[in-house]
């Protein structure tokens, strides 16, 4: 979202960021634009990664009522050549569309993920939907749907924040999706039939917004250093993104793949990642010793920076879409982006 952010700022948009008071953004890395905290009744005592879902629904019932006091206020003293012209918000924080709605504004509902996801939306949004997995679905052609959702017998509270969600996007004014427009062509088309608000798929944000920092982790970049004494297309680089948790078990695995591939790696372990660990002190001793000096252990990289990185060779990744967009986008086509007129090219026309 704060790349987005810049986007439009780069386009002559001024940008009010309106965040909820839990893990806000860093005001400093984004001094071009005003930042305002809403109540959102969220602490770290209650909040787990592992309850996503009731993080998020506790996000749109605590935040509407201050975000739509915020607003009201804000229209009142608005100057007439800097008018608000819209709200544009993440897909998940509904609650945005409805302040919207009452304040007669433009929303503008955001997909930070593959566009295809807002089909499994359009085709699944009643909380109450049968026949979940047993007939065929055209949209997600011959998907495993069951293995999509995970399971045909799905807590109500997700299908009802599914339902809401899907309701609020068939609401907005627009649909922007980080996607790119040749990656999901068809997915594309098929996702306007669903949903009657233009989609644009203004992406990959990162690529638009190269200098926007969006990390909520603070990058160790003294892995670059380690990078440029290694061997070209040598290095494994590993990393699950900003949620994904493991156990034990799948830790030491992982460390005994890395340890026999005799390849050197640069691995990213988030703090409380693996369940009963603060880091890495449940790695063996003896693992430690055999990889001292072929691998690199960091909390968290810079990732740009990293995959474009002459040393590194492979990614292995949880294929999250942050991850899927950067590595597509580097290392396959030239395009122009439709609606941004905007070149990218290809490590070949380079």
């Amino acid at each position: 979202m704060l790349q987005l952010a810049t986007i439009l700022y780069s386009k002559g948009f001024s940008i009010t960021i309106a965040h909820p008071q839990f893990n806000s953004p860093n005001h400093e890395n984004h001094p071009e634009f005003h930042f305002v905290s809403i109540p959102d009744g969220l602490s770290k005592t209650n909040f787990s990664p592992s309850n996503l879902m009731a993080a998020i629904t506790a996000l749109n019932s605590n935040c509407e009522a201050p975000f739509q006091q915020y607003m009201e206020e804000m229209m009142k003293v608005e100057d007439p050549h800097d008018r608000v012209a819209g709200v544009v918000y993440d897909g998940f924080v509904h609650f945005a569309q409805a302040v919207a709605n009452n304040l007669k504004l433009h929303g503008i509902n955001v997909r930070t993920s593959a566009a295809a996801t807002l089909l499994l939306f359009a085709v699944f949004p009643d909380a109450h939907h049968e026949s979940l997995a047993q007939a065929p679905v055209p949209e997600l052609q011959s998907l495993d749907v069951k293995g999509i959702l995970g399971s045909t017998e799905i807590p109500t509270p997700i299908l009802e924040l599914r339902a809401t969600v899907t309701d609020a996007t068939k609401k907005a004014s627009a649909i922007i999706v980080n996607t790119v427009h040749f990656l999901e062509q068809q997915t594309l088309t098929k996702v306007q039939e669903h949903f009657p608000s233009p989609v644009f798929s203004l992406g990959p944000f990162h690529k638009l917004a190269p200098s926007a920092s969006s990390s909520l982790l603070k990058e160790d970049t003294s892995c670059i250093s380690w990078l440029d004494k290694q061997a070209p297309k040598s290095v494994i680089y590993i990393s699950f993104g900003s949620m994904v948790n493991m156990n034990e078990k799948e830790l030491v695995e992982i460390a005994w793949g890395l340890a026999n591939s005799e390849q050197p790696f640069l691995w990213v372990v988030r703090p409380g990642s693996v369940h009963g660990s603060e880091w890495i002190e449940l790695l063996p001793e003896s693992f430690k010793e055999r990889v001292e000096r072929r691998g690199c252990i960091v909390i968290w990289a810079p990732q740009k920076e990293v995959l474009t990185h002459g040393a590194v060779g492979g990614f292995w990744s949880h294929c999250g879409w942050n991850s899927t967009l950067k590595v597509f986008v580097k290392e396959f086509q030239c395009y122009v982006d439709p609606i941004l007129g905007t070149r990218f090219e290809c490590k070949v026309c380079v």
